[in-house]
């Protein structure tokens, strides 16, 4: 059955493309600095000297190596996430965005995606809840060639339990629709997405006809901030709003 108010195809479109994601997050190599000496009088105890100190050295600037690339990346990804909120927070979820925009929001991202930390997601408890769109360069979603009483102009939710596997999408202001689905994971950052039902104004239930489909990937996850990469290329950006969310069954 075709979805028939209005708003209902691009939502259904909109629903399917932002829960269909993919990208390899690069690892980020741990470097050891050259460690240094300084030459004794006597030659033999020169060599003797250079090589106590060297395997001194190297040990004890691997370790601190090793301690601080872990400082760094934490560090990076929390001024990396505040530069992305910042870049984001005037856009109108990316309706706004002008190319320079797109292109700066996701070179951040990209930088983000290169420090992730949690290589399997949908293993990751900070998956659950519901999450807020912030960005996204999907037109199913902005549909900014439409007059814009005729979008979304509310906040847009995304919610996921993996205990479950079910996901929903919930639009608010002015067309309250939502779409729930069950997850099939693929691999540890990549599920298929199986729509069951639409629901228009928030109230009136319809079953899916079976093309609502898609695939979600995730690229960047921690306890507030999750990356999602469309199969089109398109970016979604969204944040943790409550993490204690359940999906209807």
């Amino acid at each position: 059955m075709a979805l028939s108010s209005s708003s209902s195809p691009a939502f259904s479109t909109a629903v399917a493309t932002l829960l269909k994601p993919h990208l390899q997050s690069p690892k980020e190599p741990i470097t050891c600095s050259p460690s240094f000496f300084t030459p004794s009088t006597n030659p033999n105890a020169n060599t003797n000297l250079f090589s106590a100190q060297h395997a001194v050295s190297l040990k004890w600037r691997t370790k601190v190596s090793f301690f601080s690339g872990i400082f760094t990346k934490q560090k990076n990804a929390k001024s990396l996430k505040d530069e992305l909120f910042d870049a984001v927070a005037p856009l109108d979820r990316g309706a706004e965005a002008t190319p320079e925009n797109q292109e700066r929001v996701d070179q951040i991202a990209l930088e983000l995606e290169a420090v992730n930390q949690i290589k399997e997601p949908l293993k990751s408890s900070f998956l659950n809840g519901k999450w807020e769109l912030l960005y996204t360069t999907s037109q199913s979603v902005l549909q900014t060639k439409r007059p814009k009483f005729l979008r979304p102009n509310g906040k847009i939710y995304q919610a996921i339990n993996l205990d479950t596997l079910r996901a929903q999408n919930m639009e608010t202001w002015p067309f309250f629709n939502q779409a729930t689905a069950n997850l099939v994971p693929i691999n540890p950052r990549r599920v298929a997405v199986k729509f069951d039902y639409f629901r228009i104004a928030g109230l009136i239930p319809i079953k899916s006809p079976g093309s609502g489909h898609g695939q979600l990937e995730i690229t960047y996850l921690d306890e507030e901030l999750r990356i999602s990469r469309g199969d089109r290329g398109n970016l979604f950006i969204l944040k943790m709003v409550d993490p204690s969310y359940r999906v209807p069954l």
